[in-house]
Parts: C-alpha cells; sequence; structure tokens
C-alpha cells in the first residue's frame, strides 16, 4: 500500500475522532452552565394580552319604543345581524330583531282592544237604561207627590186625624222625591265614571296597540354613521350577536368605533395589579403585524377585580392608550403589552432561568464546586432577570441546570423561608385590621345619622 493512499484513509479517521471528542466535551460543557449574580439597573416589566378598542364609539341601540316599560316587552332576539368588521355606511342596514314576538304581543293587544271597545259601549247602553230607570222612579215619585198634595187639600173637611195623616203622606211623597233626584244625582255620576273607566281602559291598550305597531316597524336597525362595525363585547366577555337577547336593559347592539382613537383593554392578576400605575409607558405588539412595534401608557386601573371564568383567580381591567395613528390597525386585534411598571438603580439581579422552584420554596444552585440549594427572596422580574432581595450576593455563581448530585444537595438559608413567611403573615395582619377598621367607620344596619327630629309614628286604631 502506498504512502499516499495511507495519508488518505488516516485523514478522515483522525477528523473523526476529533470531531467526537469534541461533541463530548461540548456535552459536558453544556450540563455545567453557570451565571453570576449582577449588579445595575433593573427595568421591571409585566407582560399581558389585550385586545385593541376605540376610546370612543357611536354605539348601534335598540329601537327607542323598546324602552316603554308599557309594551311589556322585556327583550327581544337579533335574529340577523350583519359580519363584525364589515363597513357600513350612515343608514346601512345592521341587523333585524324577532318581529314574531311582537307581532304575538300586537294581535293579543288588538284582541284585548276589541274586548275594551265592546264593554265601553256596553257600559254606555247600560248606563243610559239606568239612568233611564232612575229618571222614571222621579217622575213617578213626582205624581205621587201631586196625589198627596191633592188629598192633604181636601182632607180640611175632615176629621183632625184625617188631616193629619194626608199631611204625614205628603210629607212623606215630597222626601221620596227629593231622595230620588238625589240618588239619580249619584247614579249618574256612578255611571260616567264607570264609562269614563272603561272608556280609559279602552284608551290604554289602544295606545299600546299603536306603539307596538310603531315598534313593529321598527325593528330593523341601521348605523347612524359611516364606520366598521363591531360587536357590542361585556366586560365578563359575553358578545351581542345573532342569537344574542337585547333590551332595554342590554340595549346596545353594536359600536363603530372611532380608528383614531385606539385603546388595548388588558387584565392583570392580583398579584401584579400593586404595580400597575397611571401613566407608565407600554410598549405594544400587534400578533398580526408581527414587525410592527406601539408606544402607550396606561390610562385607567380598575379598582374591583373580577373572576376568571372557570377559575377562582381575580383579575383587574386596565386600559392602555396606544400612541399615533396606524391605517392597518383593526378592533378587536390581539396585541402583546409590556408595561414598564419599576425602575431600581444599583440592585442585584438574576438570571431568571437560574431559579428553581418545588411547592413552597423559590432557590437556587449555589457554587461552582460544592453546590448548595440555597434559598432565595426575590422581588420584581421582567422578560430576562429577577431581582434578589436577600440569599446572594453580587458576584455569587448559580448554576442555569441542575447538577447531578441535585437530590443530595442540602437546602440553605431557611431563615429566608421564615421571615418571607413571617411578613405575609404581618401583611395578612395588617389587611385585617384596616378591613376592621374600614367595618368600624361605618353606621350600623337600622341606625340613621341624626338629620332631623324623627317623624311621629301612625297609630291605627281599631
Amino acid at each position: 500500500m502506498s504512502t499516499k493512499r495511507i495519508f488518505y484513509i488516516a485523514i478522515p479517521a483522525v477528523l473523526l475522532l476529533v470531531l467526537y471528542f469534541s461533541l463530548r466535551k461540548g456535552e459536558a460543557d453544556l450540563s455545567q452552565i453557570t451565571v453570576n449574580v449582577q449588579r445595575g439597573t433593573f427595568n421591571s416589566v409585566i407582560f399581558s394580552s389585550g385586545q385593541l378598542e376605540s376610546e370612543k364609539s357611536e354605539s348601534i341601540n335598540i329601537p327607542e319604543k323598546l324602552n316603554d316599560r308599557n309594551l311589556r316587552i322585556y327583550e327581544l332576539t337579533i335574529t340577523d345581524m350583519v359580519e363584525e368588521g364589515t363597513w357600513v355606511d350612515s343608514g346601512s342596514y345592521v341587523a333585524t330583531l324577532d318581529h314574531k314576538a311582537v307581532e304575538e304581543q300586537l294581535k293579543a293587544a288588538q284582541d284585548e282592544m276589541d274586548r275594551t271597545l265592546s264593554e265601553y259601549e256596553d257600559s254606555k247602553i247600560d248606563s243610559n237604561l239606568n239612568l233611564s230607570n232612575q229618571r222614571d222612579l222621579i217622575v213617578n215619585a213626582r205624581l205621587d207627590l201631586e196625589e198627596k198634595k191633592i188629598i192633604m187639600e181636601e182632607s180640611v173637611y175632615e176629621s183632625p186625624s184625617i188631616q193629619k195623616k194626608a199631611a204625614m203622606d205628603n210629607d212623606k211623597a215630597a222626601r221620596k222625591l227629593e231622595q230620588e233626584q238625589k240618588a239619580y244625582i249619584l247614579k249618574k255620576k256612578q255611571e260616567e265614571n264607570r264609562v269614563d273607566r272603561r272608556y280609559i281602559s279602552y284608551r290604554q291598550v289602544l295606545e299600546r296597540s299603536q306603539e307596538l305597531d310603531k315598534l313593529f316597524n321598527s325593528l330593523e336597525i341601521t348605523a347612524p354613521k359611516a364606520g366598521i362595525l363591531t360587536y357590542f363585547k361585556y366586560p365578563w366577555g359575553e358578545i351581542t350577536k345573532t342569537g344574542s337577547k337585547v333590551g332595554p336593559y342590554n340595549s346596545v347592539i353594536a359600536t363603530i368605533p372611532e380608528m383614531t382613537n385606539l385603546i388595548s383593554r388588558t387584565y392583570i392578576n392580583e398579584i401584579d395589579i400593586s404595580k400597575i400605575k397611571i401613566g407608565q409607558n407600554v410598549k405594544l405588539g400587534i400578533d398580526a403585524f408581527p414587525a410592527k412595534e406601539l408606544t402607550g401608557e396606561v390610562i385607567a386601573v380598575a379598582n374591583i377585580g373580577q373572576a376568571m371564568p372557570n377559575s377562582d383567580a381575580k383579575v383587574f381591567e386596565v386600559k392602555i392608550k396606544i400612541f399615533g395613528k396606524d391605517k392597518d390597525l383593526k378592533p378587536a386585534m390581539t396585541t402583546s403589552n409590556a408595561i414598564q411598571a419599576n425602575t431600581f438603580a444599583d440592585t442585584l439581579m438574576l438570571a431568571s432561568d437560574a431559579v428553581f422552584e418545588n411547592d413552597s420554596l423559590k432557590f437556587v444552585y449555589l457554587g461552582k464546586d460544592n453546590q448548595v440549594k440555597q434559598i432565595v427572596w426575590l422581588g420584581d422580574e421582567n422578560e430576562n432577570y429577577v431581582l434578589i432581595r436577600k440569599g446572594l450576593k453580587k458576584d455569587d455563581v448559580v448554576w442555569l441546570t441542575e447538577p447531578a448530585n441535585a437530590n443530595e444537595l442540602k437546602f440553605q438559608g431557611l431563615e429566608i423561608y421564615e421571615e418571607m413567611q413571617n411578613e405575609k403573615e404581618n401583611i395578612k395582619i395588617q389587611a385585617e385590621k384596616e378591613r376592621e377598621e374600614m367595618q368600624n367607620k361605618q353606621p350600623a344596619p337600622g341606625i340613621l345619622p341624626a338629620s332631623g327630629p324623627m317623624p311621629p309614628r301612625t297609630v291605627l286604631k281599631n
């Protein structure tokens, strides 16, 4: 075999051996990556996902007639609605409410109107009959009085007892006539009131029928102005769309946002909400346009939290004003928000990947040679680093990966854990104390402030 041929065979073998040991060395290095604790300026950033909305928008509401309580229609179903994101002109069709429900009410009102009209007409006839009978009684009483008067006049030639009886019969007939005349006045007033009540009932049903007819003709909803249509979204996440119920208590069907004033509505968990303040700067990304980067600031932070669906966790609504204008942005686009919460100067920080945790502890693997599980007390964090409150000092070496003997290492710094627990307990006690103080400041139930003398009680007599 020639020397040249041996050379060509040996070179690949040597290269393979070099590559093998290089890879082995690389694997060994990857299992022992460490970082140092640093001191410097730390920016606390809170990340959240939000949704684009218009700060100002024109609401598209239910017909004004539907707010009339006399119609006794408290909700209607949206049977048809244009797609969200559709450009609509002023006066363009937007949605249709359930005609059938109003039609049923209208038919019932018309039936009731026919019934009340019949009752009204019957009441007028009955009143005429009753008053006619009462007038006949007055005529009879007047004739009877005239007869008694004639008898009394003729009794002057009779004995005193007969004269007295004739006079008494005359007085009785006079009183009878007076009673019948007074009864007629009362009867007439009574009949007028009864007829008026029937007429009022009829007018009420007639007016309700007319208003229902107007509502029936206004169930096709149109846009009040030109713009992009967006479905109305409630704070708890429900969306008004085809099939949704609307009424006086949920009157907004859709909105037309002004795209020159955009905000991002996001929700922050209860752990981080105390770090959010109005005026903080925010960097925003748009999921639909990864290359775009926007800026803004926090303009509103909710004081009351709300429960997340299917969870006991609470979140707080935060609104972020977006600076500038961009024609590509659309309502309901998803945003990635980075809220610049706090800036800490000259503070200890560590790469977030170096922190490990179990059920109750957060710790690091400290030391290059003789490793220990060092318990740490952490502060704020951002996308890369976390603040170190206690447990480490500058230039301490910690591991980014678990050592091979991780299960054999002992914990160090249990006093830090106890201190953390004590602080949590003190915060809990302080919060409970503040809550009790607030309750004590509130007036006791049933006690009214002394704003003047109490009115006398009304005593009912049996």
